[in-house]
């Protein structure tokens, strides 16, 4: 039986490579950091990871971390409600819904399995949801798991999300879902518009605020912060796999009630381990870091705002974003895939993408600051891309 499977496998992962869709991962050997070494031993500065704070590397979260090992041990080896609960997972937890200014948090191996575990336990084939149309993966496949009437409005677009919650009176209860920060473009969602309608049209709100915790609003907090709406949103999932020190780990932090609810019935917290107390140890220390002082979301959004303004005046096309994310426009797949190959020739570590990724003759080189990213770095980095751009017919 394989042999079949293995010749359509076979012709698929060719059909994927003759596309020019083919994954190839490259490898690096030092830690991740704005400057790193790569397998061949060459240098690169690195500007297309999730690492938003520089915390990915950062001393005190790996002595929090070191401690955490020699008392609490490397794993719990097991799920949370049996023996896998530890006091670290709990003050993480608190020191979360702090953060966010809610009333409780559940922790999860990612976030895409917060996503992916938040829908079904809530909602009935009585209820609806209404999702906007770039949200992340992990929220497509929770929705999926859920047998809750479908709604899907374009991205940022209130004037549809106004019509889908006409016509979701029908059902029970409604949940509007959309991405704090949508990652391809950079774009912020609407909060404040967002949250009026839910109260028009008497419907929940949850935000990923993957992208655009510890990034958007002055101290990090994210999109309820830049409009000025704490407290207001009912379920935030996020992920301690960016801004929040790059390793693993996810939550989901709101009403009590409906943390309570996860707890009981959310599945890939039920089935699944509990993140290594080494991981809630650095995490804790990651929010200290961030109560004590706003250096880091200072130097990041100075950043990204010299960054931009210097890249638009070099006559690149670029998406207007409020985030850490710089999306460099150039249209052409074959092209972007050329234009990262040429920049990582020039020690700048980027990626470019294409459809299906993002829409047809809309491919792009994402560019990701950090506040690890010192002023020869980006200067560095802007450099690079006019140079390369002008060889590519970019820029003139």
């Amino acid at each position: 039986m394989y042999s079949k499977f293995q010749q359509y496998l076979q012709n698929e992962l060719a059909n994927i490579e003759s596309a020019g869709l083919y994954k190839k991962e490259r490898v690096i050997v030092s830690p991740q950091g704005a400057e790193i070494t790569l397998a061949n031993g060459t240098k690169a500065l690195n500007f297309c990871a999730n690492n938003y704070l520089g915390l990915a590397n950062n001393p005190e979260l790996i002595a929090a971390a070191q401690e955490a090992l020699t008392t609490h041990g490397y794993g719990m080896a097991s799920v949370r409600f049996i023996c896998g609960t530890g006091d670290l997972h709990k003050q993480l937890e608190e020191k979360i819904a702090e953060f966010f200014g809610t009333e409780d948090t559940i922790l999860y191996a990612a976030c895409f399995d917060a996503n992916g575990g938040v829908f079904e336990p809530l909602l009935g084939e009585e209820d609806a949801i209404i999702s906007d149309s770039l949200n992340h993966a992990s929220i497509i496949d929770g929705v999926r798991l859920c047998k809750a009437v479908r709604y899907r409005y374009a991205n940022a677009d209130m004037a549809d999300l106004e019509k889908q919650l006409q016509d979701a009176q029908a059902q029970r209860f409604r949940l509007i879902v959309t991405d704090g920060v949508f990652s391809m473009d950079g774009n912020v969602a609407p909060l404040d518009e967002i949250l009026r309608l839910a109260d028009k049209y008497d419907a929940m709100v949850m935000v990923d605020e993957s992208h655009s915790a510890g990034v958007v609003g002055k101290t990090g907090r994210g999109v309820s912060e830049l409009y000025d709406k704490r407290g207001k949103v009912e379920i935030i999932t996020g992920t301690l796999g960016k801004a929040f020190g790059g390793a693993i780990g996810g939550f989901t932090t709101g009403k009590k009630e409906i943390i309570d609810m996860l707890r009981q019935r959310s599945r890939p917290y039920l089935f699944s381990n509990s993140i290594p107390p080494l991981v809630a140890a650095a995490g804790i220390k990651m929010v200290e870091i961030m109560q004590k002082s706003n250096a880091l979301q200072d130097k990041l959004h100075y950043n990204t705002e010299y960054f931009i303004a210097k890249m638009k005046d070099a006559g690149f096309d670029i998406k207007p974003t409020k985030s850490a994310i710089c999306a460099v426009m150039l249209y052409d797949a074959k092209l972007s895939q050329v234009m990262a190959a040429k920049l990582q020739e020039e020690g700048i570590f980027v990626t470019g993408f294409y459809y299906p990724v993002v829409p047809q003759n809309q491919a792009r080189i994402r560019v990701q600051l950090s506040a690890a990213h010192d002023q020869e770095h980006l200067d560095k980095c802007i450099q690079a891309f006019v140079k390369v751009g002008k060889e590519l017919g970019v820029v003139s």
